[in-house]
């Protein structure tokens, strides 16, 4: 069944902590052609990293006040409460936005946010265009489903009486299995046989026939994602995930914080930091904004043991310069640990 042309299409992006998501975005922002686009994103921790990076892209077709951030809260556990509004919010906006994206955090689940399109008062404005999972493609040629889940996996192969099935490959997996098209990112860091390791992992776990589409820096014509028209919330049912029992979920086997640093001399020396800290802690992910000193830009830093960090912009007088980073992991991080590890 093909969408109404009467509902604005939205496009819902998944994937795990540190895929990819947000450079994805930024690149379809970047090469929108004119199509208008409006952006919800949906944080795990207290700061709005993501959002915040797609506010600096300074692109006409998608302003500042067309990105609405849900942060602290997990968006498919919370759609009465945030994402109606913000959809709300969006579609008030003039000009009439033409396309509407959607970027889960790294833990959400996709379905439960689907079948909200389903309400009635939802789904006589927007339907959904498709469901993107962006995978991290190195990872799943390591035999991981993030960057560093080596102390994850030591730790379940040397206890017979943990669950086979953690929670973090079934946050992967249901996001996979309620994709209409898998983003496979990072492929440029990827030789051919890491490739077929990586479409490997995740044939196994699609059940329907899902384009796999190979990336690097998140460039990807945006017609190859937007523009599908499959009013997935119609066929939501047929996307069978480890959660279709469940009234609700819990995340509880995720932790967060910020943490506040000192202004940095290299950011060389932050980066070999967070990836001790992804080593030592089970730290899945560290992302935000750091002031180094005596540049006029602000160092965005972002994840596990293959960090990367860039100057995204020039600070501005109205930013707070400090040095902020979320970090993000498995229930029972040791705060102080990665606090002594990450402030240097």
């Amino acid at each position: 069944m093909t969408a109404s042309l009467s509902r604005v299409p939205c496009t819902v992006i998944t994937g795990f902590l540190g895929a990819g998501k947000t450079t994805l975005i930024r690149n379809l922002l970047e090469n929108a052609k004119g199509k208008r686009l409006a952006i919800i994103v949906n944080e795990f921790g207290d700061v709005g990293i993501d959002g915040e990076i797609l506010k600096g892209c300074g692109i006409d077709t998608c302003p500042e006040e067309n990105i609405v951030e849900l942060a602290n809260g997990c968006i498919c556990c919370t759609v009465a409460d945030d994402f109606v509004p913000a959809l709300d919010q969006i579609l008030s906006r003039t000009p009439k936005v033409d396309h509407i994206l959607i970027e889960t955090s790294g833990l959400a689940l996709p379905k439960p946010l689907v079948q909200a399109f389903q309400w009635p008062t939802v789904k006589s404005r927007v339907t959904v265009d498709g469901v993107v999972a962006v995978v991290d493609g190195p990872a799943l040629a390591d035999g991981r489903v993030a960057s560093d889940l080596d102390a994850l996996q030591a730790q379940r192969a040397a206890d017979d009486s943990l669950d086979h099935d953690d929670p973090v490959e079934e946050v992967f997996q249901d996001q996979i299995a309620c994709a209409d098209l898998i983003i496979l990112s990072k492929s440029d860091l990827m030789d051919a046989a890491g490739s077929v390791r990586a479409n490997a992992v995740i044939g196994e776990h699609v059940a329907r026939a899902v384009k796999v589409v190979p990336t690097a820096q998140g460039k990807v014509d945006p017609s190859v994602l937007l523009g599908l028209g499959l009013a997935v919330e119609d066929d939501v049912e047929n996307r069978k995930t480890h959660h279709d029992d469940e009234l609700d979920h819990e995340h509880d086997d995720f932790d967060s914080f910020v943490l506040d640093i000192p202004s940095i001399a290299s950011p060389d020396e932050l980066a070999k930091r967070v990836a001790l800290a992804a080593e030592q802690e089970n730290v899945l992910r560290v992302k935000g904004f750091v002031e180094v000193g005596g540049k006029p830009m602000r160092l965005l830093q972002a994840v596990g043991p293959r960090v990367n960090h860039y100057y995204d912009r020039a600070w501005t007088p109205d930013d707070d310069r400090r040095s902020r980073l979320v970090v993000i992991g498995l229930k029972g991080l040791n705060r102080p640990a990665i606090e002594r590890i990450l402030a240097g």
